[in-house]
């Protein structure tokens, strides 16, 4: 296969003998990109402090053979770091650290574009890097919308099993969203008056709607989207214990 340009952001790194680097990349046109950057840790490369975790750059990739299947990065150049203004701000770094894993979760099989997941990720680090919203409010804002971009987008309006028109207070993570009183299963969260609200709003954008929200809304808000997504990956997300959602418990209560 021949070499490939694309545009890309870093989602993690690991240290690779005494100077080279494996880079895992969310691309524009390639999808997740795992490829080796041959000595990249040396005092003399120039490739180094573009290929760091936050930081958007293009690169050219000669794609991988054999078992391993890591390419090998040939240039890279970055056109936007925003390592130094997240890494500043504990808040907004631990956000960040959330909207990484979480891109790089759901991106699915290396290869596939995604394009929109990119341009999500890209939006959210600027977000926290430029400090225009809390640094919790976005990162459930991804969460979301990321899901929305992978075909998991809770049901927020309707009853997700029988379809009559909302809104409900039960929400069933197995389900897949709210369900009315009559299709109810053991287990479901019971969602406190307005966080159902809360949870389009993040969806829709409407910012205005989303900051006039009870701390207590927003914290069972945080606990039903994390659940959500962590239920379709089947697995934990590491770096969602260290956001601070404050001192209540931002878990949901259950019914039996």
């Amino acid at each position: 296969m021949h070499p490939f340009t694309d545009t890309g952001l870093v989602v993690r790194t690991y240290d690779l003998g005494e100077a080279d680097r494996i880079v895992t990349l969310l691309t524009e046109h390639h999808g997740l990109v795992r490829a080796v950057a041959r000595a990249v840790r040396r005092t003399r490369s120039r490739m180094g402090a573009s290929l760091e975790p936050f930081a958007v750059v293009e690169v050219q990739i000669a794609p991988g053979r054999g078992r391993s299947g890591l390419g090998t990065v040939r240039q890279a150049s970055s056109r936007e770091s925003l390592a130094r203004p997240l890494v500043a701000d504990y808040p907004a770094y631990t956000s960040g650290c959330v909207v990484l894993e979480t891109a790089e979760r759901l991106a699915g099989e290396e290869g596939a574009p995604t394009p929109r997941l990119l341009g999500l990720a890209v939006g959210a680090l600027r977000s926290l890097a430029e400090h225009r919203r809390a640094p919790g409010l976005v990162a459930d804002a991804f969460l979301l919308r990321a899901m929305a971009a992978s075909g998991w987008e809770p049901v927020l309006d309707c009853c997700v099993s029988c379809g009559v028109v909302g809104p409900h207070r039960a929400f069933h993570v197995a389900s897949g969203g709210t369900v009315c009183v009559h299709c109810r299963p053991q287990g479901c969260a019971m969602l406190s008056p307005g966080v159902a609200e809360h949870l389009v709003a993040l969806l829709a954008g409407e910012w205005d709607a989303v900051v006039g929200s009870s701390p207590a809304v927003i914290r069972q808000s945080s606990g039903i989207a994390a659940a959500h997504l962590q239920w379709h990956l089947e697995r934990d997300l590491r770096s969602l214990p260290l956001v601070d959602r404050g001192t209540v418990d931002p878990l949901p209560a259950r019914v039996e």
